[in-house]
């Protein structure tokens, strides 16, 4: 359900996976909707069209897990959850706010909690941050320590090496008067942050009492090509997001994103300090959008033999 970027990059992963069926697809646009999923992406994906309506891509099927693409804030996608609950589905998403919803939206995540149990089936949401790298990869790290003393995960991405869409979405090409308005808007910046910082530290065994975020601009030192458009020097070339979780005052975890057309040295590092201190680097980080598909393409057969109700990532077993 969505055909987006991210959700045609999961319809691939989900043909090419030995343990899916792809059997259908959702998408209310009218420049989608009754088109052939095959001819959207490009790549043989059967016979069937691209449905208006939940109702009519699943029929009378049963035990189906809906792949979930939509939209990033929780109570923009609520309604498409409990539909899909309510006829019976299991939920896959990429929504980054129902990665953790009980620190935004306790109510809605109670509803969704309600109705999964209801229906016996089970509600994740999962991505490559939150849902991984900053999360779920630090808390399996974890097990090898003991007592964590404090955390702090670095991820730089390349801007260029992604999207249009996304450069967009951390202000490339803005002045720095246009991103500040956006960041007012919430029209700017890294959805789930917060999310992962909490989920972090609930996997570490670390009780966070109090989270802050903080989201700057990093700018061009000079012209900027090879992403979707020339950022020109002075211009905002992306974002630099910070999430600290506190436990009376003192910063346990600490979660640092730079996106940026153009960003020095990518990638991926996490820095425990406990007995024994844990540090990995990957460099060039972990890719993306890619990885958000099959992170949610693998994610589906788990959820089926999970336990119903509304789960986080950390709940589900670490192997494919």
């Amino acid at each position: 359900m969505g055909l987006g970027f991210i959700g045609q990059e999961i319809a691939r992963a989900a043909l090419q996976s030995e343990e899916l069926e792809l059997i259908g697809a959702v998408d209310k646009s009218p420049s989608l909707a009754g088109k052939k999923l095959t001819d959207v992406l490009g790549i043989p994906a059967g016979t069937f069209k691209i449905s208006s309506t939940l109702s009519q891509a699943v029929g009378r099927r049963q035990g189906v897990v809906l792949l979930h693409a939509t939209g990033s804030k929780l109570p923009q996608v609520t309604d498409q959850v409990l539909e899909a609950l309510s006829l019976g589905m299991h939920v896959v998403s990429t929504c980054e706010e129902l990665s953790f919803p009980w620190f935004n939206y306790a109510d809605l995540a109670e509803k969704i909690e309600r109705a999964a149990q209801r229906a016996g089936t089970t509600v994740i949401s999962t991505g490559i941050n939150p849902g991984f790298v900053m999360d779920r990869l630090v808390a399996t790290l974890g097990q090898v320590c003991g007592q964590v003393r404090h955390v702090k995960v670095t991820r730089v991405v390349d801007a260029r090496t992604r999207r249009e869409g996304l450069q967009r979405k951390v202000g490339a090409g803005l002045t720095e008067d246009e991103f500040f308005n956006l960041v007012d808007q919430e029209a700017v910046g890294h959805v789930g942050l917060v999310e992962s910082t909490a989920l972090c530290a609930l996997g570490l065994g670390l009780d966070c009492d109090d989270f802050e975020e903080e989201l700057t601009p990093v700018f061009a030192e000079e012209d900027i090509s090879g992403g979707a458009f020339l950022v020109k020097k002075g211009r905002v070339a992306g974002m630099h997001q910070v999430a600290v979780g506190l436990a009376e005052g003192q910063e346990k975890v600490r979660l640092e994103l730079t996106i940026a057309v153009g960003a020095d040295d990518p990638g991926d590092v996490i820095e425990i300090d406990a007995d024994p201190p844990v540090r990995l680097s990957i460099p060039g980080g972990l890719s993306g959008d890619r990885a958000t598909a099959n992170l949610v393409v693998n994610a589906a057969p788990r959820v089926t033999a999970a336990q119903p109700g509304l789960l986080t990532v950390l709940e589900l077993p670490a192997a494919r």
